[in-house]
């Protein structure tokens, strides 16, 4: 089932009425409407909206107009957003659709860049833990310190070459690549 559709108006003090709003929720399709009357920009309770979001269920879809109606500061819009997503409602702003696509896309950026930082931090963590335990990092040493003070040597003496061939010849002596 694809659930219903409720629709939701806030009209400000300045708007004259409510009568674009609800019309045009009317027309995509909404059955039960909830409306908060004269209340300002910055009123953050809104009794009919709380009733509205109190009878949403999995599967419905909340209706506004314009995103503004919903909520005006965008930490609060994406708050509010994922709210509703996180139990399976769906969202739908009449005026704003492409406004409405790119909310919902900045949001997934966020969630995409949250899980990435939080990767980054587990990693760190865990490479914190490593030091604290006095573990090493990376691949383990092909040369033990004798063979790596011996190479040295022979580096410093110019015995000892940096090229492709070096690899070819080994002492058997010290197990070190010399030069040849």
């Amino acid at each position: 089932m694809g659930g219903m559709k409720y629709g939701y108006v806030r009209v400000s003090p300045d708007d004259e009425s409510a009568a674009q709003q609800l019309a045009a929720l009317k027309r995509v399709g909404c059955k039960t409407l909830f409306r908060d009357d004269g209340l300002s920009k910055t009123t953050t309770k809104r009794p009919e909206l709380e009733r509205c979001l109190k009878m949403l269920r999995r599967g419905d879809t909340l209706v506004v107009w314009k995103l503004d109606r919903l909520e005006l500061r965008l930490c609060n819009l994406v708050t509010q957003l994922l709210s509703l997503r996180k139990r399976g409602i769906k969202f739908q702003s009449v005026v704003n659709r492409a406004a409405g696509r790119a909310v919902w896309q900045r949001i997934g950026d966020l969630l995409e860049l949250d899980r990435r930082c939080l990767r980054t931090e587990r990693i760190r963590a865990g490479f914190s833990a490593a030091l604290c335990a006095a573990m090493k990092s990376g691949r383990r040493a092909n040369l033990t310190p004798q063979q790596i003070g011996y190479a040295l040597s022979l580096f410093t003496k110019h015995e000892l070459l940096w090229l492709p061939g070096l690899c070819k010849v080994k002492s058997k002596h010290h197990g070190v690549v010399s030069g040849g």
